[in-house]
């Protein structure tokens, strides 16, 4: 059994099944697959817009955090930075995904709220208006879950309910003044098991043992994620253990391992992923052998390590499946999308080790503004692929 990277529904068993559905150029895909009204179009398209606010703003956080020069200076900013990256950006993506393949208007509640609760933690308003629109959002999110379970019981679909109640969880122990750093664990099961749950949603698999071995890994990290706050010390090694376990079922299961051997998206998208579970388990192996980190050197080379490392890498990976869904759009494969790919994991490796590691404060400064710009760079290279300003070759297309 491996985890295929792809969005296409199950097929009917065949020789046709066992191809993986990033394998298939977006050029082959029928433009009837991405044709939409367009006011739909547009209104999901708009939906996106506080959570690139979240996204340029949390950028600009960064840079008041890494001591440089920023656009908007102000107090509350680098105090919330993380959260609107985190609920604000990634979960509204998350959730506008899941309310389009939920197919009912309700759906959009969620990406509504998280936007709104974003963009509220950013404003002047008093900070629990922020805390309470995304625990809503997040509520809503993991509500979304319980009509895709009846429709299909999957087991991704269930672990991705139990990963939004943990955010939900996080979200009103943070409404509680818990701590940001005490509640990271929370904050990385959420993302972990979202993500790791939707490789496998996204996969054509039989279901089996290896499956069910999922679900009590996912589980594990979960009950290692509240034993993290409840006991500091030991809770934060055994969430460690609990990571590395479910990091090594998905090496083991992720077509990716041979993926990366091929040309093109699926290579792309293969490559991203492993680099993504390299530095997952870079933030497991830290908080198994050196325990808590509240702040610190150390807590910078955790935070950055999942939310960077893992979370965008797995975004830029399926950003060319997942988009053209969403958004009813093309987002063809291009070589170029290997630079921001490039930019972002080499200068994680400048800030956490020169910079974490080492104590050197330039290259700490010097790779969290490689991080900015890869996101940036990113984003610019996506918009352009998605416009038709930068066009594939025929070879990229294979």
């Amino acid at each position: 059994m491996t985890i295929r990277t792809g969005s296409a529904p199950a097929a009917a068993p065949g020789p046709a099944a066992s191809v993986p559905a990033a394998s298939v150029p977006a050029a082959s895909v029928p433009a009837a697959s991405v044709a939409a009204p367009e006011g739909r179009r547009a209104l999901r398209a708009a939906l996106l817009v506080p959570a690139a606010v979240a996204l340029l703003t949390g950028l600009d956080a960064a840079l008041l955090r890494l001591g440089l020069p920023a656009p908007i200076r102000t107090d509350r900013l680098p105090a919330v930075h993380g959260m609107p990256l985190v609920f604000g950006f990634l979960t509204t993506l998350i959730a506008l995904e899941r309310a389009v393949a939920l197919r009912r208007p309700a759906g959009f509640a969620a990406p509504v709220l998280t936007g709104l609760g974003g963009l509220a933690l950013l404003s002047p308003a008093p900070l629990k208006v922020g805390q309470i629109t995304l625990l809503a959002g997040v509520a809503v999110f993991a509500a979304v879950h319980v009509p895709l379970w009846r429709r299909q019981r999957a087991r991704g679909v269930a672990v991705q309910a139990f990963a939004a109640a943990l955010g939900a969880g996080a979200l009103l122990l943070w409404l509680g003044d818990v701590t940001v750093p005490a509640l990271l664990p929370w904050l990385v099961a959420f993302l972990v098991l979202t993500v790791a749950a939707e490789r496998l949603e996204l996969a054509r698999l039989d279901r089996g043992t290896h499956e069910d071995a999922f679900v009590v890994l996912a589980a594990a990290v979960g009950v290692g994620a509240v034993a993290a706050l409840l006991w500091p010390e030991t809770g934060t090694v055994l969430f460690g253990l609990t990571l590395l376990s479910l990091l090594g079922w998905l090496v083991r299961y992720d077509v990716a391992r041979r993926t990366v051997r091929s040309r093109g998206l699926p290579r792309y998208v293969a490559g991203c992923t492993l680099a993504a579970y390299g530095w997952l388990a870079v933030a497991a192996a830290a908080w198994v052998l050196g325990g808590p980190a509240p702040e610190g050197p150390r807590y910078d080379a955790v935070v950055h390590a999942v939310f960077l490392g893992f979370t965008m890498s797995m975004v830029f990976a399926h950003a060319p499946v997942i988009l053209p869904a969403v958004l009813h759009c093309r987002l063809p494969y291009h070589p170029v999308l290997i630079v921001p790919a490039t930019l972002l994991h080499a200068s994680l490796v400048v800030r956490l080790w020169l910079g974490d590691a080492r104590g050197h404060h330039g290259a700490w400064q010097t790779g969290g503004v490689g991080n900015i710009v890869a996101l940036l760079v990113f984003a610019g290279v996506a918009v352009a692929l998605a416009s038709g300003l930068l066009r594939p070759g025929s070879r990229d297309l294979r």
